[in-house]
């Protein structure tokens, strides 16, 4: 049978279906020129091997994703679901199909986006070409627009797949789509239609002249083709804040932002008038200020919000969030019919999870408080560790700790660091003892002992 296909689809059939050297001249074919050939060039595959602190003992697991390479001194940019401070390995594949080792310069949950940089040491032993793609703008995407997700979908290197913007504003928050970690609270999304799949992830979204408007980031389990990506404009200053320091500091005041598309009947506003603070979070600034849950933020430092719609949310947030810490903000409140300010001053954000840690000679795993967690499960202070995995068999087995558990204390000596964890078992492997562990579950104060 003589089955003929569109042109367009056909060119698109042969790109996915070619070989490396063969992708040039279909390109050119395509309409697609220069620019696209040099990204192509530019996107890596990324192999990560890192820890694992589940079930109590020290475990390795190996994960395969994508990047684009940024510049000609060897960064390369991912997700930070694909590369995190976890890594103990990290090797970059070339487009050339030539193999580097690199290092993580730094992470940011938040937007799901991490910076790598290859071994120059080794690129430049081996003469190794590096070629790099440029960033477009993002804020210029229209739905219906044609884009391309380049990467690694299950191991496949370098393949690419065409469809749309079907969305350039999607709006979604994820209190653990990171390994755990909060992601989604301070930008909108690039929807689209173009196949996303692991191993995708960290890959460039490119318009078809090559320039990169977004990093691909996941898709949605069970749907036909809905992926998202995060926006160029987005990446371009996590990039530069990460260079700079290798982390990015965001102010927090503790309030938890809701639409008010449902609620402007009860609070007697005006359409596209504020954003409604659905709960404080204890003990925060905002807290501290006397701010409440049912308060209307109508304006911060003179400078009105509005959060009629989600998709209004992220830059709200993010406007609080991009304010030096220790700023002081005026907000401008309505309670009731009353009408006043309330000034803040910001702490530093965090995330709710803590550093963790294994204790191997107690067959348990930990994770560290953070000040955000106790205060959203309203603990007294951030002391402590969480329980996060038991090996069986092992002491804290043996003695009856439970994943859950709070660990307080350690022979009465409070734990305010993971540190202070981490010398009270090498003390233990030292010398093997009796240890006296404190812990709170449902509220209630425990004491375990571990033995040898």
């Amino acid at each position: 049978m003589n089955l003929s296909l569109p042109r367009s689809t056909a060119h698109l059939l042969r790109l996915l279906i070619l070989g490396a050297a063969a992708l040039a001249p279909v390109l050119a074919a395509a309409g697609m020129g220069r620019g696209f050939n040099q990204l192509l060039d530019s996107v890596v595959r990324i192999d990560v091997r890192e820890v694992d602190y589940d079930g109590g003992a020290r475990r390795f697991q190996a994960s395969i994703g994508s990047g684009v390479l940024l510049s000609s001194d060897g960064l390369v940019l991912t997700n930070a679901h694909v590369a995190s401070p976890r890594a103990v390995e990290i090797t970059i594949t070339l487009a050339s199909l030539e193999r580097v080792g690199a290092r993580l310069v730094g992470w940011d949950h938040w937007t799901d986006l991490a910076l790598l940089r290859l071994d120059m040491g080794e690129v430049r032993r081996r003469r190794l070409k590096l070629t790099h793609g440029e960033f477009g703008d993002s804020d210029r995407l229209f739905p219906g627009e044609t884009v391309y997700a380049v990467g690694t979908p299950f191991g496949l290197t370098r393949t690419v797949t065409r469809g749309i913007i079907s969305n350039s504003n999607r709006y979604f928050e994820d209190d653990n789509g990171v390994n755990g970690y909060e992601t989604g609270a301070f930008n909108t999304w690039l929807q689209t239609d173009a196949a996303i799949n692991p191993g995708n992830s960290g890959g460039p979204l490119v318009t078809e002249d090559g320039r990169i408007v977004g990093i691909t980031s996941r898709g949605y389990l069970g749907a036909n083709n809905l992926g998202f990506a995060i926006p160029a404009n987005v990446a371009k200053g996590i990039v530069a804040g990460l260079v700079q320091t290798g982390t990015i500091t965001r102010s927090y005041v503790g309030i938890v932002p809701k639409a008010l598309q449902d609620f402007e009947g009860f609070y007697a506003l005006a359409l596209d008038t504020g954003m409604l603070i659905d709960s404080v979070d204890p003990g925060s600034p905002a807290a501290r200020a006397g701010l409440l849950g049912g308060d209307v933020l109508l304006a911060i430092n003179g400078r009105k919000v509005d959060g009629r719609f989600p998709e209004q949310l992220p830059p709200i947030q993010n406007l609080i969030a991009s304010q030096p810490v220790g700023s002081v903000l005026v907000l401008t409140l309505k309670r009731g019919t009353r009408v006043s300010d309330a000034s803040v001053v910001t702490e530093r954000l965090e995330s709710s999870m803590g550093e963790e840690s294994v204790l191997d000679a107690w067959g348990l795993s930990v994770r560290k408080v953070s000040r955000t967690f106790a205060r959203e499960n309203q603990l007294p202070d951030d002391t402590g560790v969480l329980v996060i995995g038991i090996h069986p068999g092992f002491p804290a087995d043996a003695a009856g700790i439970q994943a859950g558990d709070l660990v307080t204390k350690i022979n009465e000596k409070p734990l305010t660091s993971i540190d202070v964890v981490n010398q009270a078992q090498a003390a233990y492997a030292a010398k093997p003892g009796p240890t006296l562990l404190e812990t709170v579950r449902d509220r209630r104060v425990s004491l375990y002992i571990l033995k040898p």
